[in-house]
């Protein structure tokens, strides 16, 4: 059934002194491909990186994580106010566009739990045909802010920012990802939504 849907690659990078140094074992990585693998319906392939908090071997990690033709580049880590915290210095240095709605809905949606999530500094970018978003460090937190907060109904109440993923992608000329309603409904306008199969074209 998947080959009906765009392949698509995925970069996802854990940024982490730490657990690079092997002191620790990284729970951002797994926690990324378990919800990706989740959300999408699409056939994955995944391009991981685990790295310490340098800003430019953060920047020259997404930059050649675009180059190798990810379409989406997920980070975990490092987007706090601490000096070695400096995830959003090294997104922002390799952006073509900034897209600052995507860190907006991530504190907002971490704000319904903690008054600390002000602190948070996760941005997105664009650069090329990638988007490059910024996500929390802690596994709980990085679903729910993909994913959105949901009632005991199982009802949305506050979006995640994936919902708006696949369309930006289609914007900027990527695949079209198809995502699983269940886990995250991706919002599209009427004209831009195909049917899985035919040919992907950038909407207008």
């Amino acid at each position: 059934m998947s080959q009906a849907f765009d392949a698509v690659k995925v970069g996802i990078v854990s940024v982490s002194d730490r657990a690079s140094a092997g002191v620790y074992v990284d729970k951002g990585l797994p926690a990324l491909k378990d919800w990706l693998t989740r959300a999408l319906r699409n056939p994955i392939t995944f391009e991981e990186r685990l790295i310490p908090d340098e800003q430019a071997g953060i920047s020259a990690a997404l930059i050649a994580l675009v180059d190798a033709g990810c379409s989406l580049v997920l980070t975990t880590g490092g987007t706090g106010p601490a000096p070695r915290d400096v995830t959003p210095e090294a997104t922002l240095a390799v952006a073509h566009k900034e897209m600052p709605g995507f860190g907006e809905q991530m504190r907002q949606i971490s704000l319904k739990f903690v008054p600390t999530a002000i602190l948070s500094r996760q941005c997105a970018v664009i650069r090329d045909r990638s988007l490059i978003l910024n996500l929390p460090g802690q596994p709980k937190s990085i679903q729910e802010t993909l994913e959105g907060l949901k009632n005991e109904a199982g009802e949305s109440v506050v979006p995640g920012i994936f919902a708006a993923v696949p369309y930006c992608i289609d914007l900027i000329g990527g695949p079209y990802l198809e995502t699983d309603p269940a886990v995250c409904k991706a919002f599209r306008p009427k004209s831009a939504i195909r049917t899985p199969g035919t040919s992907s074209t950038p909407a207008a």
